[in-house]
């Protein structure tokens, strides 16, 4: 078994893709409109489907936004130079809502910024070896 991918609903699918691949880079792997049912579904990641966990923004026609609620927490991604992806991502327009710094009762260094819907990104900090173990 493995994770294939992780959903987000958004109210705005163009704006949402512009921040997942524009702003951190991902790939548009996918997108397919279903009319009969009103929505679209498209798929961002960082690699191929067949080997990678990616990222679904299914977008409803008619529902502009979403309550988060109080049960979701974050996606994590791994970065190699944490200042200076915070740094990218801002000159991008992106909204870094937490600078890099080391965790909470921890040593591992993490920095947050938020999506368009308000969905929360966690960064965290990692070396070419980490990358290459996992």
């Amino acid at each position: 078994m493995r994770l294939l991918h992780t959903m987000l609903r958004v109210g705005d699918l163009d704006r949402s893709l512009g921040f997942y691949t524009g702003v951190l880079g991902m790939t548009l792997l996918r997108r397919r409109d279903y009319p009969e049912g009103r929505f679209t579904l498209a798929f961002v990641g960082y690699g191929d489907e067949s080997e990678n966990s990616v990222l679904e923004l299914t977008f409803n026609w008619d529902t502009p936004s979403y309550a988060l609620g109080d049960g979701y927490g974050h996606i994590a991604i791994g970065v190699e130079d944490i200042t200076a992806t915070c740094a990218a991502i801002a000159t991008k327009g992106g909204k870094v809502v937490r600078p890099p710094g080391p965790m909470k009762h921890g040593s591992t260094v993490i920095a947050f910024i938020e999506d368009p819907d308000g969905y929360k990104v966690e960064l965290i900090q990692r070396s070419p070896e980490q990358d290459a173990a996992a």
